[in-house]
């Protein structure tokens, strides 16, 4: 864990110097804008009642992970520091894993600060009454499948960002695939017979927030659990400083 936590604060120092900070605080700054306020105004009271938010909610740190974790080890490679950074003693284990955390707590994070945002935002705007608050089930299904989603993010972006040349074809391979990630199940729908896609669209449009953030929360489950198995298995030190 000593080594996790090196790697770990390295990455998060890096993150908030590169360029400044400029890069990263106007990513953050739009995120919030647009998931703590545009969405939340315009949706009004769905955005903390309808069971089918919780797909935005799902598919929106995997947009944001692809500035974070696309530096991870192609910004390394083009800074000349990759060589310094596996000459060192850390474990190839805890490099990749402080690498994928650092990914996910700052993505996380910036997810969970548009959940206090979009609240207020939706009281203010479409609550002349009162005060309208998240379920408690809503709000930890948010916390659960923001978290496993920006872990998905994450652990794609330093798998790409391992064999990419440069931080910019990890960023437009990394935007393919959140792409195809969005897209597909939308094409898979079509090819599925019509009371499967009936049941699927009643758990979306009808069922509970707490039901469709089960099971989105099990299918990135399995997902981040395969990925973070290929990851360890593709980080070989020797293939890195051959690249």
């Amino acid at each position: 864990m000593r080594d996790v936590l090196t790697v770990l604060r390295k990455e998060l120092r890096e993150l908030s110097v590169v360029d400044g900070g400029l890069i990263m605080s106007v990513s953050f700054l739009v995120f919030v804008g647009l998931i703590g306020v545009v969405l939340p105004w315009q949706l009004g009271m769905a955005w903390l009642e309808a069971p089918w938010v919780m797909v935005l909610w799902a598919w929106m740190p995997l947009f944001l992970v692809t500035t974070v974790t696309a530096d991870s080890f192609a910004g390394e490679r083009e800074r000349h520091t990759l060589e310094t950074l596996l000459a060192t003693r850390l474990p190839d284990w805890a490099i990749l894993v402080g690498k994928v955390v650092a990914g996910v707590l700052w993505v996380w994070a910036a997810t969970l600060v548009c959940v206090p945002v979009g609240l207020i935002t939706v009281n203010v705007a479409h609550v002349p009454r009162g005060i309208a608050l998240y379920d408690a089930h809503t709000l930890l299904g948010i916390c659960a499948v923001t978290f496993l989603a920006a872990l998905l993010g994450a652990t794609l972006g330093v798998l790409v960002s391992l064999r990419a040349g440069t931080v910019r074809q990890a960023q437009q391979t990394l935007m393919i695939i959140v792409m195809l990630i969005l897209f597909t199940p939308m094409l898979a729908l079509r090819l599925l017979p019509p009371e499967v896609v009936a049941k699927v669209f009643g758990l979306f449009m009808g069922g509970s927030q707490a039901s469709v953030s089960l099971a989105i929360g099990s299918v990135f489950l399995g997902v981040d659990a395969v990925l973070l198995f290929l990851a360890l298995g593709r980080f070989q030190r020797r293939k890195l400083l051959l690249h």
